[in-house]
């Protein structure tokens, strides 16, 4: 077993149940009121829905068809108590989450409702977001995960630290954790994940001896290619030992001359100058609050006239309001600390530093392609029982949940992924 792993994996995610399981006993009383008042509640969710159809299979026996005004997904939810309504209201997607944990309702297939949520996610307004006492229950748990330098640590641990034998078994062969970008829909997932590394190396003007900073380095899939196609002076930084070990010995076996490193680093504490920075789905971890640090390391660390690339995931401004104040699934059990990005923000706190903001390229669809086939590779491996010991049933069904959320976040259109080139003026 790896020697950053401990014997039973994923309980520093696990451990959010415990501080997100607050609401379980007063939605189970709740749910002794009337069947009227939940009906009333499914007509609120029911005039949200423009786009798609929800079919209900209710606890008092009826079947409900939500929706059915304009064209998107049909999903099916079988709602087995009203607890899970009052989990709804209570603590958004984190309820409704923990509804699912506990039985309260289930689908033949969960990704065209989380489809069917996201892509109607402006005129369902707060429908599936958190309000109440649990409201600031959660937000404070997650205000308690803000990425400080501490916190940073703690939080990609939690996370990238459940082993590199469990993300191996389901990730392509170069161990790329972020969108693949399928130009071609008959790509395989480690051509597309190539393709999308190229992507991003192509934005940067690199030239034999230039000097790359990848913020983030993941596995060392970017580093490998970037030293092989440009014969770079690369350095990787991450926070993740599990990450490093490996991205450091992909380096070692093509990088004979030593010229290239991996460490482990907050971007906070980087040194320059470089010619060029990658940072792929690297930011979604960094908070909003902490955007500014983010941009002022890259604009600090490029020379004048230096490229940063970055893939980035980003939600509709739109949506970003209701979001940023609340706390969701995600946040609550995957990515503590995290946030996506809005766009417009984030350019504006860009541009503020001098960095252009250049040749925008969005691919949500890839991403869901991408999540599919990360599932469909999970789902092979526990059925072979290929999963490496440590892992009990609930963190099995966490993930699968999780990936299965995504996918469905970014076939509704309300999330994409995006890659922009950002240029230092000066």
């Amino acid at each position: 077993m790896n020697q950053h792993v401990s014997s039973r994996r994923g309980k520093a995610l696990l451990r959010a149940d415990r501080a997100f399981r607050s609401g379980g006993g007063l939605a189970r009383l709740l749910a002794r009121a009337p069947a009227s008042y939940f009906h009333r509640q499914l007509d609120r969710i029911d005039s949200g829905l423009v786009y798609g159809t929800l079919e209900g299979h209710l606890p008092d026996g009826s079947l409900r068809i939500l929706g059915g005004r304009g064209k998107g997904p049909t999903a099916v939810v079988h709602l087995n108590s009203w607890a899970a309504l009052v989990r709804l209201a209570l603590s958004g997607s984190v309820g409704w989450y923990r509804a699912w944990e506990a039985g309260e309702w289930s689908s033949p297939d969960p990704v065209p409702l989380f489809d069917l949520f996201m892509r109607n996610g402006e005129t369902l307004g707060n429908a599936g977001r958190s309000r109440g006492p649990l409201h600031w229950f959660n937000r404070l748990s997650h205000f308690l995960n803000r990425n400080s330098r501490a916190g940073a640590r703690r939080n990609i641990h939690a996370h990238y630290d459940l082993g590199n034998d469990f993300y191996r078994l389901w990730l392509d062969v170069g161990m790329n954790y972020s969108s693949a970008l399928f130009a071609d829909p008959a790509l395989s997932i480690e051509d597309a994940q190539t393709a999308k590394i190229d992507a991003i190396l192509d934005r940067l003007d690199l030239r034999s001896g230039s000097r790359l900073l990848e913020i983030g380095c993941g596995w060392g899939a970017l580093a490998e290619r970037a030293v092989e196609r440009h014969d770079v002076l690369y350095t990787g930084i991450t926070l993740s030992p599990a990450q490093a070990e490996v991205a450091a010995g992909r380096l070692q076996a093509i990088d004979l001359s030593g010229r290239s490193r991996v460490e482990i680093c907050d971007y906070r504490d980087a040194r320059g100058p470089y010619d060029a920075i990658a940072s792929v789905e690297m930011v979604e971890a960094v908070g909003q609050a902490y955007w500014p640090a983010y941009l002022d390391a890259i604009a600090g660390l490029l020379r004048p006239g230096g490229r940063a690339a970055i893939q980035y995931i980003l939600i509709n401004d739109a949506l970003f309001e209701r979001y940023a104040a609340s706390t969701d699934f995600i946040q609550a059990y995957i990515f503590p600390g995290g946030c996506l990005i809005s766009e417009s923000r984030f350019r504006a706190l860009a541009e503020a530093r001098g960095l252009e903001w250049h040749d925008v390229r969005y691919f949500s669809g890839c991403y869901a392609e991408t999540l599919r086939q990360w599932r469909e590779r999970f789902d092979a491996a526990v059925a072979a029982g290929q999963l490496p010991a440590g892992f009990d049933d609930r963190f099995v069904r966490l993930w699968r949940y999780y990936l299965q959320y995504c996918e469905g976040g970014f076939r509704g259109g309300g999330i994409n992924v995006a890659q922009v080139t950002l240029e230092k003026t000066a």
